[in-house]
């Protein structure tokens, strides 16, 4: 990676993170267990379908149930919410979940959001990761595909893919290439981020326990607003065991939404898009959103240099080694002209005793 690809890369960095800062975090939920005890809310904001049930005293939500020829089952969270706000605000989201899969040939997980008017029972049956094919295709949701179906063009029984509306992905991802196997009944993590100003979704993934990844394992864009508009959606997971005994699970859920500022919209990534009538507005904006970001980044950057160069003098400038200069004082000199006078006979008279 050259010098030019790191910048942009540290660049593209910062912006997203100065983003989700400035970002309002205006709705979210945590859940590390699944105990209705301690949970009390768990009941009210949460229901679960199909063979979906809570195990190991609430440590665990099992998707899916190997006692079932083929299982399938659903947890979604009750409280909808829109991509456009009542201030036409756009917002973001950002979710992470721990699950295992264990070993078989099921169609594994799947993050998913869909309209909240469909009724449940047109949204979730037997289908592809317990999704009908039967309702309205608005849907956008993430598969963490275990089973490899040529039908639906699937790379092999170890990616994640987008998928917008269809069950061919938009985009998909080998998981083999970051060294992780989806059903090895290990326990992973997820990190799913949708960032409204740059229309993107980052999707990570790592072994639980573990740090969030640096770089995406895969990124793709999406505007959401265009997909609903100002209509309600719902977030849920689905998981369908296929024919096997594969059992889905999830130990934690975590998922909160964010209200961008209008100030903070940008333009559509793609270049060749149709612009519209307001164009001059936005693109002003997103000048003076770009001048916002950078004024912060060269304070935060002559702080921390600020900072370095005043612990360098405290706890190293002090104890340098360095040689006292000697003062020089200016020295005056005096010349004084010498003249040589040589005596004619007596050099004579010594060459004559010399020849004698």
């Amino acid at each position: 990676m050259n010098q030019i690809q790191r910048y942009h890369l540290s660049s593209t960095f910062l912006i997203f993170n100065f983003i989700t800062l400035i970002a309002k975090p205006s709705s979210s939920f945590s859940l590390n267990s699944f105990n209705v005890d301690k949970n009390p809310n768990f009941d009210s904001n949460f229901t679960l379908l199909g063979d979906a049930q809570i195990a190991n005293e609430g440590n665990f939500v099992n998707l899916t149930s190997p006692s079932f020829g083929s299982s399938f089952g659903q947890i979604v969270y009750k409280k909808p919410f829109n991509f456009i706000d009542s201030k036409s605000s756009k917002i973001s989201f950002s979710t992470d979940f721990t699950f295992t899969i264990t070993p078989g040939e099921g169609d594994g997980i799947v993050f998913v959001i869909f309209p909240s008017d469909d009724d449940f029972y047109k949204v979730f049956d037997q289908g592809y990761f317990g999704l009908s094919d039967k309702f309205d295709h608005k849907f956008v949701a993430v598969e963490f595909d275990t089973r490899k179906d040529d039908n639906v063009g699937d790379l092999n029984g170890n990616h994640v893919g987008v998928d917008v509306g269809s069950f061919v992905s938009a985009e998909i991802s080998d998981v083999s290439s970051v060294g992780l196997l989806l059903n090895g009944g290990v326990s992973l993590k997820s990190w799913i981020d949708y960032e409204a100003s740059s229309k993107r979704l980052e999707i990570r993934l790592a072994e639980s326990g573990t740090d969030r990844p640096y770089n995406p394992l895969m990124s793709y864009p999406i505007d959401l607003s265009k997909m609903w508009g100002d209509n309600d959606v719902l977030v849920g997971f689905s998981s369908s065991s296929g024919n096997s005994s594969q059992i889905s699970s999830l130990s934690s859920w975590s998922f909160e939404i964010r209200t961008v500022p209008s100030s903070m919209h940008s333009e559509p990534l793609n270049p060749e898009s149709k612009l519209d009538e307001d164009r001059p507005v936005r693109r002003k904006n997103c000048f003076l959103t770009v001048l916002g970001v950078v004024i912060f980044a060269t304070g935060c950057g002559t702080l921390v240099a600020f900072v370095a160069l005043f612990v360098w003098v405290i706890f190293f400038g002090r104890h340098s080694n360095v040689v006292p200069e000697l003062p020089m004082n200016a020295v005056d000199f005096k010349y004084e002209k010498v003249n040589v006078t040589v005596d004619n006979n007596v050099a004579d008279d010594s060459m004559r005793s010399s020849t004698c």
